[in-house]
């Protein structure tokens, strides 16, 4: 399956809870129109495209910057190195935890 089919059909399950995104922000492998259309089509949102404007250049992208960060901080946590829960709640209530933790560590 391809990565544009498997978020279609994730965007699909969790629509409901999905109801308030505005903005859909993808990289390089999810342009097009047929995409864009389906998305729009199945939440209201628009899809952004984070492209590289030169290949063998290192430029900072805004976009891409939070989305590395937020995974970096995450791996600092250790529970969250392996997924050892039974239920995938239970996972997601750890990653907010840790996105709790480094925000009070932070103020």
């Amino acid at each position: 399956m391809t990565d544009r089919k498997g978020a279609l059909q994730a965007i699909d399950r969790c629509a409901a809870n999905l109801s308030h995104v505005q903005s859909v922000l993808a990289d390089g492998g999810y342009v097009g129109q047929p995409f864009a259309q389906a998305v729009k089509d199945k939440l209201g949102a628009a899809v952004q495209i984070a492209k590289r404007n030169e290949l063998h250049t290192f430029a900072v992208i805004p976009q891409r910057w939070v989305v590395a960060c937020s995974f970096a901080w995450l791996e600092k946590c250790r529970r969250l190195w392996k997924n050892c829960e039974r239920k995938l709640n239970t996972s997601l209530q750890f990653v907010h935890l840790a996105f709790l933790v480094l925000l009070i560590r932070r103020s």
